[in-house]
């Protein structure tokens, strides 16, 4: 058993050091990452670090901190990377959207490999346009923002401001360049790594001031000890559910091989995800939630009453933020359920191969059947999602714990491992079927 076990370990260990294009794909995700990562140190031309490192640590807390945790710490050192891949996905959502409601956008995307390179390139200007309103947005606050040590700017003026947003622009623009790099050229979503990697290099810092807040006595070790099983707890859950899907029976009919043959009738399967959407919803209604939030913070507008009670409400722990998360969440559960899945499409395209669902006609009959079972799996994928996003809500809204892992942060994390690892195991199963066939043909011309 032993050495049967040692003979695996070899011939997986073989073919991984074979697999040489998956190693460089790696290698590649690897040097995007830390590129991304240096990135994040690299201050504005005209702050006064010291003086912004006051004003920041005056005004953390709720929207500011979630909006630092995506940005992986960007934001806290005012870097060049300060509004991170996040005018990016905001562009996402509006070209989502509007290619499902505006006809010619629609026309577009219907047409295939083109139509997707069109919109990719209206999405990427669309980037630019809100990187630009962000930047000066984020210029001018700087502008107005002074500490115990005098002002956030140096040299105020119209020059600080379009430094400011040519190289916040052109920061937004490289990291919307580099996630296109990571998707096409290495392993997994671009843009879900680069803001898994903001979050978990963050984690180290947070655990070592939790577990220093324990040690002083501010925090009761009881408490902590459940936070670290109820964020087990978690995990497991997520794993189980990003796991769970519903299969529905497909079946082929019998068809002729050759001239004097038949096939047998064949049983297969349509798998269709509990949670379809994915990381997407959190992150949209997330991007969405901090937008307004965040030009308000630094447009400097807290002395409008109005505005103040729209901030104070859209706090952490806030029941108004916590009804609007919920709702934004489940719409983007069904909107981009919508868009990644047609039953109608995917109706046709079993009974043009002949497929068809047992005691279900093929055509419209089997389009409505698929789009019931989805719309039951979208209903309790959204709530799933929304409730490992809230549950840290209530607990800060009703214990005040100081929750760096949010629900959305660790949905993004297992979620994006779980998708790396198994983009992974399909690389390492494709080069050990390649493998293979290559033995047989050798053996055959032996």
């Amino acid at each position: 058993m032993a050495t049967a076990g040692n003979q695996s370990a070899q011939l997986n260990w073989g073919v991984f050091s074979k697999a040489v294009e998956l190693k460089q794909r790696l290698l590649f995700v690897l040097g995007a990452l830390v590129i991304y990562r240096i990135g994040t140190h690299i201050p504005l031309p005209g702050i006064d670090v010291t003086v912004w490192n006051e004003i920041y640590n005056q005004k953390a807390g709720g929207i500011l901190d979630m909006f630092n945790m995506f940005a992986g710490g960007a934001l806290e050192r005012m870097s060049i990377f300060s509004l991170n891949i996040m005018p990016y996905i905001s562009a996402s959502i509006i070209m989502q959207l509007a290619s499902s409601m505006v006809p010619s956008l629609e026309a577009i995307k219907k047409e295939g490999e083109v139509g997707r390179i069109k919109i990719n390139q209206y999405t990427r200007y669309l980037t630019v346009l809100l990187a630009c309103i962000q930047a000066w947005g984020l210029a001018a606050g700087l502008e107005g923002m002074s500490g115990a040590s005098g002002s956030a700017v140096i040299d105020p003026g119209m020059f600080f401001r379009v430094s400011t947003v040519i190289t916040i622009v052109g920061g937004t623009v490289f990291l919307m360049w580099l996630g296109e790099q990571i998707t096409q050229r290495g392993i997994g979503n671009g843009t879900s790594l680069l803001i898994y990697a903001g979050i978990v290099a963050g984690l180290p810092r947070a655990v070592a001031s939790l577990l220093e807040l324990t040690r002083e006595g501010q925090f009761n070790p009881l408490i902590l000890l459940g936070m670290c099983i109820m964020v087990v707890v978690v995990i497991v859950f997520i794993v189980y559910i990003e796991r769970a899907q519903r299969r529905v029976p497909v079946q082929y009919p019998r068809r002729q091989v050759g001239q004097n043959s038949m096939a047998s009738a064949q049983m297969s399967h349509l798998p269709l995800k509990l949670n379809t959407a994915g990381v997407i919803p959190p992150i949209f209604a997330s991007s969405l939630l901090l937008l307004p939030m965040t030009l308000v913070g630094f447009a400097g507008a807290e002395g409008s009453d109005i505005v103040s009670t729209i901030a104070r409400h859209l706090q952490h722990g806030q029941p108004v933020y916590m009804i609007m998360y919920a709702l934004l969440i489940a719409f983007f559960c069904f909107f981009y359920t919508a868009v990644v899945f047609n039953p109608k499409e995917n109706a046709e395209m079993l009974k043009k191969y002949g497929g068809f669902v047992p005691g279900i006609r093929p055509g419209q009959q089997t389009a409505e059947y698929l789009d019931f079972v989805l719309t039951r799996l979208t209903v309790l994928g959204a709530g799933y999602i929304i409730l490992i996003c809230l549950l840290p809500e209530f607990l800060i809204s009703k214990y005040a714990l100081p929750f760096y892992f949010g629900g959305t942060s660790l949905l993004i994390i297992v979620s994006v491992t779980m998708d790396t690892m198994s983009q992974v195991q399909g690389h390492l199963v494709a080069h050990q079927y390649e493998g293979m066939i290559r033995k047989s043909r050798l053996r055959s011309r032996r």
